[in-house]
């Protein structure tokens, strides 16, 4: 079964709010990876802004059970509609590529659909969009992290 974690989402200072968390929570960041690190967009072949690359493109901290909380920064034509209390997506990881797909389609039904399913520069594939009622969402599977 699928599990659920928050992903917040921050304007520049993703990397001090997780640093105060990991301070209270303890652990360490199984992964780091800033916008500097991702490839150029295959559609468009732009790259980041340089005044971007050392903000975090995706980070998590494992706090027990299973969960983490993970994040990232935004900006530029992404901060459009960003304001702290609409910061966050409720994160699923499927345990197949069949459970993603048939939750995405199901959750996405009536929504906006961000980024469909496909496979990731990072190896998962994944899928985003925000739901009839307002909800943002993430969908992830990574066949590497399969049992």
């Amino acid at each position: 079964m699928a599990t659920v974690n928050v992903y917040l989402t921050f304007k520049g200072n993703c990397e001090e709010a997780f640093d105060f968390y990991k301070s209270v929570f303890g652990g360490e960041f199984p992964y780091v990876g800033r916008f500097k690190d991702m490839p150029p967009s295959e559609e468009s072949g732009s790259t980041m802004p340089a005044e971007f690359g050392n903000r975090i493109m995706h980070i998590s901290l494992p706090i027990g059970g299973g969960t983490a909380i993970m994040g990232s920064d935004t900006g530029g034509e992404w901060a459009a509609h960003y304001q702290p209390g609409n910061n966050f997506s409720i994160s699923i990881n499927a345990d197949s590529k069949e459970e993603a797909d048939r939750i995405f389609n199901g959750l996405s039904t009536g929504g906006n659909v961000t980024m469909p399913m496909n496979k990731t520069f990072w190896g998962d594939y994944f899928g985003m969009w925000t739901d009839k009622f307002g909800i943002n969402w993430m969908m992830s599977f990574n066949e590497n992290q399969q049992k």
